[in-house]
Parts: C-alpha cells; structure tokens; sequence
C-alpha cells in the first residue's frame, strides 16, 4: 500500500484499517527512506513512524459495554492501568456507534502512577483526534494539530497527576487516544530513558456532565428523531453541565423562595376550617390532601441544597397536581348541591378522569380548566332546574350573591389568569406563591354553607273504626296451638 509522499511527510505517519494477518503480505511496500510499513496481528491496526520503518506502534482496541441509554464503558485490555514505554506512543481506538453515542457526552480521564515515574519529572502527553491517531513522535515538542487533523490536547505530570476532559455530543466513528511519556529538562522535554510510566485510563459515556450536578437535572429530548440528552438548570445556573454560576441565586434567595412556596399553602386551614364546620368532610380531606402534598412537592421541587424530599419526585408532583385539580372539582360539585348518591359518583369520576388526564399531560392548561368548565356547566344546570322548580332565582338571598359568589368567583378568576398568562420561570416563585393563596381563599368564599336538615313530618293520626288488623294468639306464633284448628281469636281496632 503506498500513501503520497506529502501526506506521509505532514502527518508522519501511514494508517491502514483493520486487515486480517493473511492479507498483509501480499501488500506491497513502499523501497523509499518516506515510506511506511503496516503489519497487524490478530485484528490489531499498526502505525509506523516515517522516521523508522523497523517499529511498528500498535493500536489497542477497547472492549464496548452498553448500560443504558447513552450510558457505555470503554474497558482496555489487560487495563484499566496501562503502561507507557519511554520509547514510543500508546495509542488506544474507542469506536462510537452512529445515531445511539452521538447524544450524549464522551469522558477521558486520565491518572498518573506517581510511584511508577522514580522520580523523575515526567510529563504524560495525550492527543484525541477523530478519524485517525497522531504519532506524537517529536521528542521536543507535543502539538495535537497537523495540516488535516486537530484534535483534544491532555497532559498529567507529578504536580498535577489527574485530568479530565468532556466533549458533549461527540461525533462518530473512531477516536483515537495518542499517549506519550517526555522528561522535562532545562533544554525542554526529551525522551525518558528506561522508565515506563504507569496511567490509569477510564473513557466511558455518559447522557450529561456529572448529571447535571446539585442545580440541575439531566433529561432526554427527542427532535426530527434524533435522541439527546442535555442538562435542564435551575437556580439561576447554566452551562453544559449547570455549573455556570454567573447569574446563580444566592442561597438567601433560595431559602426564601422554597419557604414562600411552601407556606403559601397554609392558606387552605380557613377552607378546612369552614368545611369541617359546614360538615362537608370529604371536601375537608382533598383540602387536606392538597395541602400537605403542595407544601412537600415544592420542598422537594427546589434546586440546589435547600430541598427536602419525603418521597420520590414524581410521587409528590403526581398527587399535587391532583390535589389541586380535585380541589377545585369537589368545591364547584359541592355547590350545584346534587344529591347525596349522585355527587358521590361525580366526584369518584372526576377522581379517576383527572388521574387519567395528569399522566397524559401534568403541564396542559386544559387539565385545569377542562374540569373546572365541566364542573362549572353541572353547576349551572343544577341552579336552572332549581330556579325553575322554585321560580325565584337561586341562590335565593342576594347576601350570598354580594360577599360570597361575586368575590370568590373574581379570586379564582383572577388565581386561573395568573397561572395561565403571567408565570414564568423568572416569576414563578412569587406567582405560584399567590395562586396557592388565591386558590385557597377563593374555596372558602365559594363552599356553600351547611345544607339545612329536612323537618320531620308526623304522621297523621289514623282515624278509628274502618281499619281492621287481624291478631294472632302468641301461642299460635310460637308453634304451640295445631295448625288445623286456628281460629281467629279476637278483633284489634286500629
């Protein structure tokens, strides 16, 4: 196999793919002092220096392990401590797979056996470069840049043994890790003499940097098909890895928005209050419910180390939001005033309707407002059909109208117009604060006051002389007179 001259002397060095051993010889060498000889064994892709055609440098594969998505392991053979000889450069090839590594993030890490140096000062240049390896054999100096190929430059030494590198999104095919041990002396590095170096090496894939740290969450997006993963930050912070903290809230802020968010929901004790007090009970134990699961979501919702979770995330986001979407179902059922049996079904219908719509969509606006208009027409037919019956308007006393229906009914407007058209991310802290308050002070206006109880009808004394009851000798019922002879034995009046 011949390669250009001006190629070969550029990149100073000649590459072949993977060939079986049989196939070798029957390549044909380059006679000239630039050209290059390629060998492998086993499977294994040599690369020789232009400079010396009797060494060849081999490439170690890595060995492929798939966890997860975008989670896979690079393990080296006979690794993961590798060794460096002072004379030539460690290449390793890690192979990333089309469509299924290109959306998450490539990690290198490097680690210097500071006991296997013996003292000497002993610098570990790397390279990483796509498509084909750098040789990395100048002696004086380390450059991962030629006229064709760039690529990631690392280094460790005594000083500083460990370094990492991220590249998010990396592209496929093959990358190439080209490792080489130079001795720093007054003049610059040369080569070590008989002293090979010990490196602990792990490459591996991950879907997000350190998964987005403290003030983040790592999250899988799917765009025209194409699978990614990237970090979703909070708290102000930003960056790959949510680890920009240019524009980060202080812990003050943090402190005070978790503590607003939660004890915004104290709000609902009035409404328990006056429901318990009306005995409207059930309606009493989703206020309850709504309560205590908000106040411990947005606890736990919070970034950063002010955050508290008794569950898991997604319990407690689940029956919060269920919470509020019941709460807002079993106030507006309660005041249609149905019957007992009927707003029983209706509110375990809306229980399980409400369940299904939250895991389809928890962020929709029409899971809010679809039940409250469902709700809110039963309401309106009840009241009709009332209003009717009883020709009078309903309810009845203009006091409900004036300092219960009409302010109530502007809080949970005004609550609903909040949470749909001005918060936002930036404001979401004191918005949602005042739609938990509003939300709550708008239960208590609305419930209805207690049902009154039904008078007691006596009944009407029946009038004498024209009914007639048939009685039965105590004897007889008890089994003890022969049922061929019962006669009826006395006349009783009513």
């Amino acid at each position: 196999m011949n390669m250009p001259q001006s190629f070969g002397t550029a990149m100073g060095f000649s590459l072949s793919e993977t060939l079986p051993a049989a196939s070798l010889p029957n390549v044909p060498q380059n006679g000239s002092d630039q050209g290059s000889l390629l060998t492998a064994e086993d499977s294994i892709t040599y690369l020789a220096p232009m400079a010396d055609t009797n060494k060849c440098w081999p490439i170690r594969p890595t060995l492929r392990n798939e966890l997860d998505t975008f989670s896979v392991h690079f393990y080296i053979f006979f690794g993961p401590n590798i060794s460096i000889p002072p004379d030539r450069a460690a290449i390793f090839a890690i192979n990333l797979m089309p469509v299924l590594d290109s959306g998450g993030v490539l990690n290198m890490e490097l680690k210097l056996n500071v006991s296997s140096v013996r003292g000497e000062n002993i610098t570990i240049f790397g390279c990483l470069n796509h498509g084909m390896p750098l040789s990395l054999h100048d002696n004086t100096s380390v450059s991962c840049e030629s006229e064709s190929v760039s690529g990631f430059h690392l280094s460790i030494n005594t000083t500083a043994n460990i370094t990492k590198l991220r590249i998010p999104y990396p592209q496929t095919g093959t990358w190439y890790l080209s490792l080489r041990s130079l001795c720093a002396t007054e003049h610059g590095f040369e080569m070590c003499t008989n002293v090979t170096t010990e490196v602990y090496l792990r490459s591996y894939l991950t879907p997000c940097i350190n998964d987005c740290g403290t003030y983040g969450q790592c999250k899988l997006l799917r765009t025209n098909n194409y699978l990614y993963a990237a970090c979703e930050c909070k708290a102000g912070w930003d960056g790959w890895g949510c680890t920009d903290n240019t524009e980060a809230y202080s812990y003050g802020f943090q402190l005070l928005s978790t503590l607003l968010l939660c004890l915004s929901n104290l709000m609902f004790i009035p409404p328990v209050t006056i429901a318990i007090r009306s005995h409207y009970l059930l309606e009493a134990s989703v206020y309850i419910f709504t309560m205590f699961f908000s106040t411990f979501y947005h606890a736990c919702d919070q970034p950063g180390i002010v955050v508290f979770c008794i569950m898991e995330y997604d319990v407690l986001q689940f029956c919060d939001f269920l919470g509020s979407l019941m709460s807002v179902w079993v106030t507006v059922i309660a005041m249609a005033r149905l019957k007992s049996i009927i707003k029983q079904v209706l509110y375990l219908l809306g229980a399980m309707a409400l369940s299904m719509a939250l895991q389809l969509d928890r962020h929709g606006l029409w899971n809010l407002l679809g039940p409250s208009l469902f709700a809110l027409g039963i309401m309106a037919i009840a009241w009709t059909v009332r209003t009717i019956r009883r020709r009078r308007c309903y309810p009845p006393t203009w006091k409900r109208w004036v300092f219960f229906l009409f302010p109530g009914t502007t809080i949970a407007t005004s609550a609903v117009a909040l949470y749909a058209f001005v918060e936002t991310e930036e404001n979401y802290f004191y918005i949602h604060s005042i739609w938990h308050m509003l939300i709550a002070g708008s239960v208590g206006f609305l419930l209805p006051p207690r049902a009154k109880p039904d008078v007691k009808v006596t009944p009407l004394k029946r009038r004498r002389g024209c009914g007639y009851q048939l009685c039965v000798n105590e004897h007889e019922e008890m089994g003890l007179v022969d049922p061929a002879i019962i006669t009826i034995n006395s006349i009783c009046t009513s």
